[in-house]
């Protein structure tokens, strides 16, 4: 365990010097942040909706402040699938399932806290209808910030699945291409869950994509009881536990098969 905590560690410090591309990251959601704002005021001008303008806000903030934490990747690991260095790392006395997988934690949780806190702190500042409103509670706060963090280990999971999918094919783009498209899509990153219709969100909510940020997002606004949160917070677990079986298993599977090319 000290070895994994080790790996995290110098993996937050690493991403402490990126400090030119936390700005820029900033600048950029922030800007996707009021774009997108912008049309939903204008789609609730021509109709509105049952769901307070309020919320929509505040559900495009919290995502566009955690939008590293959906789609950082490890580019060191990919360059040593593709190389055959990762050879060098099987060398090491530690399972590599989860040396990554505190690896990419740290990477997406620092990255994540290091551009959304002056992006909510931002949002907050705005007008009314335009920013970051207040939680509906404190204790719905709380249970907000738990299933955030039980979010970041399953997407840590999935994440972990899509790099055990490349050391098959030595190419991430297909399946990468895909995986992305389903997190962007099912989380609620390029269109609110809570727009979909009713019947349609039976099934997207109980999706491990909807536990990454939908979840937390709507324990903030309180369209979850604070009742309902043990259940929102199994589930996660459930997700996340699923998902590192499986992916501890196709790495195990592909260690077995692995053929290392080089000169």
């Amino acid at each position: 365990m000290r070895a994994y905590l080790s790996v995290f560690r110098m993996r937050l410090r690493m991403e402490t010097q990126y400090r030119g591309a936390m700005i820029g990251g900033i600048l950029c959601q922030m800007f996707f942040g009021l774009v997108l704002v912008a049309l939903y005021r204008a789609l609730y001008a021509g109709k509105p909706q049952a769901l307070p303008i309020e919320h929509v806000t505040t559900y495009v903030w919290l995502q566009q402040a955690f939008f590293r934490m959906l789609l950082s990747s490890d580019p060191d690991l990919l360059d040593k699938i593709r190389s055959g260095n990762i050879s060098y790392d099987m060398c090491r006395p530690v399972n590599m399932y989860w040396f990554y997988y505190a690896r990419i934690a740290a990477q997406k949780m620092m990255g994540s806290l290091m551009r959304g806190i002056p992006m909510l702190i931002l949002a907050f500042l705005l007008p009314k209808g335009w920013g970051l409103m207040l939680p509906a509670s404190v204790p719905g706060l709380v249970m907000a910030v738990i299933a955030l963090a039980l979010g970041l280990l399953c997407i840590c999971a999935l994440e972990n699945i899509t790099m055990g999918f490349t050391m098959l094919t030595l190419d991430p783009r297909g399946m990468q291409g895909v995986l992305n498209l389903l997190m962007i899509t099912f989380s609620g990153n390029l269109l609110p869950l809570t727009l979909f219709p009713d019947s349609w969100q039976r099934v997207i909510t109980a999706l491990p994509y909807a536990q990454l940020l939908d979840a937390p997002i709507r324990l903030y606004t309180g369209e979850y009881d604070v009742a309902y949160a043990p259940g929102i917070i199994g589930l996660q677990a459930g997700w996340t536990a699923v998902l590192v079986a499986f992916g501890m298993w196709m790495w195990s599977t592909n260690r077995k098969r692995m053929i290392v090319q080089g000169g």
